[in-house]
C-alpha cells in the first residue's frame, strides 16, 4: 500500500458528493482502484472515493468537459470485463 500526499491539490468532483480538492491518493496495489482523498468544497467533509467515482473538474481553458461516470469506458481489456 502507498499513501501519497499531493503537494498541489487537484480540483475534483466526487460523484454524488460534489466538488472538492484531492489532497492525497491511496494505492492498494494492482487488484484495487486508486482511492482519492478529497476535501469537499461545500461541506468541508473529507471523503475517500474510488477512482471510478471521481472526475477532474471541468476546465474551459483546457477544453475539458466533465462526463458522467456512465460515459467512461472501463480501462480493463475486453477479455477481462465481467459481462
Amino acid at each position: 500500500m502507498a499513501f501519497t500526499e499531493l503537494q498541489i491539490p487537484i480540483p475534483m468532483t466526487v460523484e454524488g458528493k460534489g466538488p472538492g480538492q484531492a489532497v492525497a491518493v491511496i494505492d492498494y496495489g494492482p487488484e484495487h482502484h486508486l482511492i482519492w482523498v478529497v476535501a469537499l468544497d461545500d461541506s468541508g467533509e473529507i471523503w475517500s472515493a474510488p477512482n471510478p467515482k471521481v472526475r477532474m473538474q471541468s476546465n474551459w481553458t483546457m477544453g475539458r468537459k466533465t462526463r458522467p461516470s456512465g460515459d467512461v469506458e472501463s480501462l480493463r481489456p475486453a477479455a477481462v470485463r465481467a459481462g
